[in-house]
This record gives C-alpha cells, structure tokens and sequence, in this order.
C-alpha cells in the first residue's frame, strides 16, 4: 500500500488571467477586459488539482518563492485537500508566475517569471515520502534547473525500481531540450507531451513516426495531445489508438495538457482501459478548456463520467492497433 495515489512532482506556478485579450494598448492606454482570474497552473500544478478534484489523495511536490503568489498557491493547494509538505521555499527568488492574455479563440500567449521552479529539488531525506505514491508523475523538465539533469533520472529509475507508475511532461520547445528528456525515458512509463513538442524533440513529423521513435529511447508508451486533433497513444505492446477531441466552446486552453495528464493518471488508478484512460483524460482537457484558468471547468470525477456519456466527439475514435 501507498500513502498517495499521485505524487505531482514539479512546475508550479501562480497565473493571472485576463480575457478577451486581442492587443497590447499602447503607451500608457488601457483597453477593458471581461473576465480576469487566478489560477494555479504547470504542468505539476494544474495535474495535482485535478487529480484532487478527482478524489486522488495528492502530494504537490515543488518550489515557491516568499512572496504573496507563493502563500497563494499553497493555500489554493490546501483548499483542495492536496498535501503541500513537499513544497519547498525557496530564498532568494520569486514564485513561477504568468501573466496570461487569453485570446478569443481561447489561446493564451503569456509572460512568465521561471522564479522557484528552477530553485527547488527533491532532497535524499524527502525521497521515500515523494515515491510513496501509486502514480509518480514529473511535469515541466526543462525548467526544474536544479533537477533537470541527474537528479531526476536518479528519482524517476528509483520509482521504477520500487514498481511505481511512471508519467512525465515536459517543457520543451526544441532539439537541445532532449538532453533532459532522453534519461528519463527508460524509466518513464507514460510520456505525455503535446504534439509540437514531440516534434521539436523529436524532429519528426508525423506521430506515428514520433511514436516508434520514442519507443525505441525506452519509454513504455507516449501519448501526444493534439488540441482540436485530440490524442494519440502509441504503446510499446503495439496498442495505438487516435481519440477525437469532444466538441465544444473553448474559453481558454492554458492547464489543459496538464488537466489530461490528471486525467490519465486517474483511468490507470481506477484500473480503466486505454480507451477509457484516453477518453477521461480528453474529458478532463476539455473540461478545463470550458473555463478561465487551470481547472476552472472540472468539478468532480462523476461530473467528468457524465460529460463523456453526453458529450458529442468531433469523429470515431480510431483504434489503429490493439494488443491484448
């Protein structure tokens, strides 16, 4: 038995979110918005939230800075029943925070202060709390500046070893970010990047090509969220199945990524199928795209179950291949 079901191990950050943004004013002029908000957000921090939201017990493994969004995010963290003793204070520098200009259609350029992400790290005494979880998942390599590297291949081959599930997301924009990613493989059960950053890694195209190629790095399986296009999962047994993305309104996009790895991470828990795992996990992205902000549109795990029971797909789900 485990203490947790979902160790968020990473990118934690504290958002303010306006809407809808379609230019900067100039000078010193002020144009009117309609929604402004704050969220807890990253690819660790949106991802423990919602697995909270989704009766997962969740330990938030992290960094913050001493200031207001830091003593924010931990309280925001705290409301949901998350265990914030593993997030770390981190002197001398700020909280990880965004300012994110939502556009109309929903996407959301940002200005982004790294602050604590890159400043904290998962110290020895710590690392039999942080493994004690069914699902350990890192979010954001490539801006955990004192983890990236050694420190987090030693901890995710040391989840392996102790039969851990394994998921990793990553912040990557290009081919030098793979030096941060390609150690992690091996012991990485489910990478889950998004599309283009699976193609700025990888330096292909098409993802089934993308899919054989990490493969054969050593991951068990990648799952590539594709936005408007859905989601691809490629598995080392040789399953690979395309899941349509549900149609609906989209209010803004920022966590949505993060809100499908909560997603999937649930389905394995509960012992869900691929097709299952994969459809939760959309339903969980497009629940958080309905709102402003990391989560604001996932209430609970039976409230995500009804929304895939009445929920139109923008096609049939595609299996492709299917072992077992």
């Amino acid at each position: 038995m485990t203490t947790y079901d979902y160790a968020s191990i990473g990118f934690y950050t504290f958002d303010c979110l306006g809407r809808p943004v379609t230019a900067i004013p100039p000078g010193g002029n002020t144009y009117f918005v309609e929604e402004i908000t704050m969220a807890v957000s990253g690819a660790a921090g949106a991802a423990a939230i919602v697995a909270a939201k989704y009766g997962l017990k969740v330990l938030a493994v992290g960094g913050i800075g001493e200031d207001l969004m830091g003593a924010w995010v931990i309280d925001r963290l705290d409301q949901f029943g998350v265990d914030t003793s593993r997030m770390e204070l981190c002197k001398g520098v700020g909280t990880s925070s965004s300012i994110v200009t939502t556009r109309p259609d929903g996407q959301r350029p940002a200005l982004h202060m790294r602050g604590a992400t890159g400043a904290f790290e998962v110290r020895p005494e710590h690392v039999d709390q942080v493994l004690d979880a069914k699902v350990v998942h890192m979010g954001g390599t490539g801006l955990m500046d004192r983890m990236d590297g050694a420190k987090s291949f030693a901890l995710m081959a040391e989840a392996r070893r102790r039969g851990r599930i394994t998921t990793l997301d990553v912040f990557a924009a290009d081919r030098k970010d793979m030096a941060n990613v390609a150690g992690l493989l091996p012991n990485t059960d489910y990478f889950i990047p998004s599309i283009e950053e699976a193609q700025a890694l990888s330096g292909l195209a098409d993802k089934e090509d993308i899919g054989r190629h990490f493969i054969d790095l050593g991951v068990g399986c990648i799952v590539m969220t594709m936005g408007a296009e859905g989601a691809y999962y490629h598995h080392r047994d040789g399953t690979r199945l395309h899941m349509p993305a549900f149609d609906i309104d989209v209010v803004c996009t920022c966590g949505c990524g993060d809100a499908f790895n909560a997603g999937f991470a649930t389905g394995l828990i509960k012992g869900m199928n691929p097709e299952e795992t994969m459809r939760l996990a959309q339903a969980s992205s497009a629940l958080n795209a309905s709102g402003l902000g990391s989560q604001a549109g996932v209430t609970d795990l039976e409230a995500a179950l009804d929304f895939i029971r009445h929920t139109k797909v923008k096609g049939p789900a595609k299996v492709l291949q299917r072992v077992g």
